[in-house]
C-alpha cells in the first residue's frame, strides 16, 4: 500500500475515536508494564498522527516520532505546535533505507504499522541495531486475520496479521527475549460485523 493512501487519511484519521481510544489502552498496557523513567528516550514507528505517542508524552524524556507519510507528518506537527509539545521529535523519513539518521533509543514502539512491512526480519534487525542494550520493543498489531481486514479496493500487499508464535521466533533470532504477550483490544468492523483482535508484544534486546 503506498504512502498515497495515507496521505489522503491523514486530515480526518484523528476523527475516528477507535483509533484514540485504542492507542490511550495499548499506552497504558505499556506503561503499566515497563515503568519508563523519565529520563528514558522512546522512538515511534510508522506514528501518523502520533495518536500513541501522545498518550505517552509524559511517559519519556523524549520520543522520536517516526513516518514517510508526509501527510501525515504533516498533520502530526501542527498538533505537536498547537499543543506545545516540546519533547517529540517529528521526522519524514523511511526508517528502512535511513536507519543510520536515527539515534540509539531506550523503547521502540508501534501500532498497526509492522503488518504494512513486508520483510519483518529486516525491519526487526534494524530494531535491535536502534535500541540500547535492554532496551524494549513494543508491538501492537493485529493477530493472524483471514484477509479481510483491508478492503480490496486499498490493494493491501502486507500481513495478514501475525501469528505469535512465528514473530517470536522471528524477534528470538534477532537478539530479542519475548517478555510480554496479551491481546488488550478487538477491533471491530461495522460493515460486516468482524472482530480482529489486537496484540501487544513487548521484547527486550539482550545482546549486542
Amino acid at each position: 500500500m503506498s504512502t498515497s493512501h495515507f496521505d489522503k487519511k491523514a486530515k480526518d484519521w484523528d476523527k475516528d475515536l477507535e483509533k484514540t481510544n485504542r492507542a490511550i489502552l495499548i499506552a497504558t498496557k505499556m506503561v503499566d508494564f515497563m515503568k519508563p523513567s523519565k529520563q528514558m528516550n522512546a522512538l515511534e514507528f510508522g506514528c501518523g498522527t502520533g495518536l500513541l505517542s501522545f498518550a505517552l508524552k509524559d511517559a519519556f524524556k523524549t520520543i522520536t516520532l517516526v513516518d514517510y507519510s508526509e501527510g501525515m507528518i504533516n498533520v502530526l506537527k501542527e498538533k505537536i505546535e498547537k499543543q506545545q509539545i516540546k519533547n517529540f521529535k517529528p521526522l519524514l523519513i523511511d526508517l528502512i533505507k535511513n536507519p543510520s539518521k536515527i539515534a540509539k533509543t531506550d523503547v521502540i514502539f508501534t501500532l498497526m504499522t509492522l503488518h504494512h512491512i513486508h520483510n519483518i526480519e529486516q525491519i526487526s534487525n534494524i530494531f535491535h541495531s536502534l535500541l540500547n542494550t535492554n532496551g524494549y520493543l513494543c508491538i501492537a498489531d493485529l493477530d493472524e486475520e483471514d484477509g479481510s481486514f483491508h478492503p480490496k479496493e486499498q490493494n493491501f500487499d502486507g500481513h495478514f496479521g501475525f501469528n505469535k508464535n512465528n514473530l517470536e521466533t522471528t524477534l528470538k533470532n534477532c537478539g530479542f527475549e519475548i517478555v510480554h504477550y496479551s491481546i488488550p483490544y478487538t477491533i471491530e468492523k461495522e460493515v460486516t460485523g468482524k472482530k480482529y483482535p489486537l496484540f501487544l508484544m513487548i521484547a527486550k534486546k539482550i545482546n549486542d
